[in-house]
């Protein structure tokens, strides 16, 4: 049967962007599908109140980078567009420590820590890491923390996708010998979050995606996959059939495409969602019974701290400038969004300790009471963004959830092995507390950590695990889905253990690992 590409790639983060170069440069004929819009460095918000080009909520015609869904037991905060999650991620690269490696359905099969060294340096080359060169108010006041805690050697800069250069200076392409885009010098503006205006931050659409498109990828954004059907054997041997349709019309005409292969790379809220559906629905009914299991987040918490004192401003810099290795399995790391950027402060409240919705809610009523006057002047008399820093809490401490499908088609969050997800974290409660000394601050978090002890996290991960066979996980080592041939998943959902760091460096790493193992097209 002659089909339409070799393989098609359905989401284009950095699974799908590593997928998407590679491939191409076999010799495969490769689409990408993107759900998101296409955004030019022009295009993104100036600050966090555009809400239209900021959020994603097609629903009512806002069609921005970054997505918020909310579950029973987490609320997770996710990217869009082409590139994914590089368009609003804070930049950062850290390679997780060894427990990553020896956790989880993954650790058998293969000696990962070794075998994913090359492909790590071959991300940070690809991406463009390197450290920040310049710590401001927020990272600075991190650093003392660590003094005052006799930890010093365990804070750092961190390792960025950031071309720094000389700041505002447009330099051509200074990582793929003139192949990529030009490129512009940071400015320390802090608003890689809401999407870099000023080409500074290396997003996937300027390396991976750029030169796949040189090498012959197509990429079709503002399209949903709806179904994917093998054509002919039912484990896919002769090929799939794809039906996409606008993620963004109103009015949505349905298409069918068809290729040799896929590789599903919509991230945990793409990907499994969309593979729960095609198993209920028994257009994929040989997927693992383990699809949608062993979702993980880094245990983590997202405590905003705005500070009172009169000569600090933490917006400057970039999104995240510094970590701190508090221990072995846990780390502190200091994010910040450019001036102006305020919009988050409309879902705060006062950060309150408790294990129950009445103890948070009467804790937050007394501490209010108690300090009505530093939190007016937090929300509504200074610049939320100026004074606010996010602390951003990481542990490697496992604990996971599970995906279902509800009774309406939607994904229903169910709890699964180890502690469940919680906000309440003492050693999160502890460095807040110290670090909003230092700045005079004041700790606030979502309400709905408050209101309903529904954590947060930015790196939700797992759901299509590796496994050494289908009743342990969906994928194998090489990221083939059990039970087809020719399909793969390779994006945040294939992580099958918690990297207890900001995860994106991995997922490229074990992309370009599987990437290695698919034969060139002869």
């Amino acid at each position: 049967m002659d089909l339409d590409y070799d393989y098609i790639i359905i989401g284009s983060g950095f699974g799908g962007s590593v997928s998407a170069l590679r491939l191409s440069e076999k010799g495969y004929k490769v689409l990408v599908i993107e759900k998101g819009k296409w955004y030019q460095s022009k295009d993104f918000a100036k600050t966090n109140w555009n809400f239209r080009k900021w959020f994603w909520m097609p629903a009512i015609r806002f069609f921005g980078i970054m997505k918020l869904t909310v579950f029973r037991h987490v609320a997770i905060l996710s990217g869009t567009g082409v590139g994914g999650g590089s368009l609003v991620y804070a930049n950062t690269l850290p390679i997780p420590k060894s427990t990553f490696y020896k956790t989880g359905t993954w650790a058998k099969l293969n000696d990962w820590e070794n075998v994913l060294k090359p492909y790590y340096t071959l991300a940070y080359k690809m991406l463009g890491a390197t450290p920040n060169p310049e710590l401001f108010d927020g990272d600075l006041a991190l650093k003392k923390l660590a003094q005052e805690r006799n930890i010093s050697h365990q804070f750092e800069p961190t390792k960025v996708a950031v071309y720094f250069g000389e700041a505002g200076v447009e330099v051509d392409d200074p990582y793929f010998g003139g192949k990529g885009p030009k490129r512009t010098g940071c400015i320390h503006c802090g608003g890689c979050m809401t999407g870099c205006r000023y080409d500074a931050k290396n997003t996937l659409d300027k390396n991976y995606l750029y030169l796949a498109q040189q090498e012959g990828a197509k990429i079709l954004a503002e399209q949903e996959v709806i179904d994917v059907m093998p054509i002919g054997e039912k484990d896919g041997s002769d090929g799939y059939q794809v039906e996409i349709k606008s993620s963004t019309k109103f009015i949505k005409k349905k298409k069918k495409i068809s290729a040799k292969g896929i590789v599903f790379s919509g991230g945990v809220m793409g990907t499994v969602k969309l593979l729960l559906k095609l198993k209920k629905t028994g257009s994929l009914p040989l997927l693992s019974e383990k699809t949608g299991e062993e979702i993980r987040t880094n245990n983590e918490t997202l405590i905003s701290v705005s500070s009172l004192k009169k000569d600090i401003n933490v917006s400057k810099g970039i999104a995240i400038g510094s970590i701190l290795h508090v221990d072995e399995n846990t780390h502190l790391e200091v994010c910040r969004y450019s001036e102006g950027s305020g919009a988050w402060k409309l879902l705060h409240l006062p950060l309150s300790e408790g294990n129950t919705i009445f103890k948070r809610i009467a804790n937050t009523i007394i501490k209010t009471l108690k300090s009505p006057l530093r939190y007016f002047k937090s929300y509504w008399l200074s610049s939320w963004s100026k004074k606010t820093v996010i602390l951003l809490f990481m542990q490697s401490v496992d604990s996971t959830i599970n995906f279902k499908r509800g009774w309406f088609g939607q994904m229903v969050s169910k709890l699964g092995k180890g502690k469940p997800p919680s906000p309440d974290i003492p050693e999160s409660a502890s460095l807040t507390k110290e670090y909003s000394n230092i700045i005079n601050g004041n700790p606030t978090t979502f309400a709905l950590e408050t209101l309903a002890g529904i954590p947060s996290t930015a790196h939700i991960l797992g759901g299509a695990v590796m496994a050494e066979n289908s009743s342990e996980g969906v994928i194998d080592k090489n990221n083939k889905v059990f039970g087809y041939q020719n399909m793969m998943v390779i994006d945040g959902a294939m992580i099958s253990a918690n990297p207890g760091v900001n995860p994106s460096l991995s997922i490229t790493a074990i992309a370009e690992h599987a990437m290695e193992q698919i034969p060139v097209n002869n």
